[in-house]
């Protein structure tokens, strides 16, 4: 199915605590999407979702963020839109569902689980600095490539 311009919707996947590079990393990766249309979706907290949601904002984009605890305010600034789960990371499989593409960024065991639910529901992923353990996992050495091939994956 097609996806309208402007409809979709791709989540940043990350650790919630990171370094100043995976940090301007992911920071680009949610400039470039939000300067391209698309929504971002992500685990609402710190670290690549922090800066992630930063950089969309800085473009104007639509954030999204799924909480695993029980308050929406432990959403890092730059969420839009708190979704409270109470669900801790089982959380991971909303993130997943609802994104037609991700992007993981970094990451250790929990984004690997993001990335293991994206390769079982069939949900295009593209690593930039991260897990690249299996061919089903698309490789991207800048934020741009990341970005472009994440929508292009999305639109198919």
């Amino acid at each position: 199915m097609r996806v309208e311009p402007g409809k979709l919707v791709i989540a940043v996947l990350g650790g919630g605590s990171v370094g100043e590079e995976i940090y301007g990393l992911a920071e680009q990766v949610g400039r470039l999407l939000a300067e391209r249309g698309a929504t971002l979706i992500c685990g609402g907290l710190g670290g690549v979702m922090e800066a992630a949601c930063k950089g969309a904002k800085s473009a104007g984009g639509l954030t999204i963020g799924v909480l695993p605890g029980g308050s929406r305010h432990h959403a890092n600034p730059y969420v839009d839109v708190p979704i409270v789960t109470g669900m801790g990371e089982a959380r991971n499989v909303i993130i997943v569902r609802s994104a037609h593409a991700a992007i993981a960024v970094d990451g250790e065991y929990g984004t690997l689980s993001e990335i293991a639910f994206c390769l079982k529901l069939g949900v295009p992923v593209v690593s930039l600095a991260g897990w690249q353990f299996t061919s089903d996992i698309h490789v991207a050495e800048m934020p741009e490539e990341a970005v472009e091939k994440a929508l292009r994956l999305a639109e198919v």
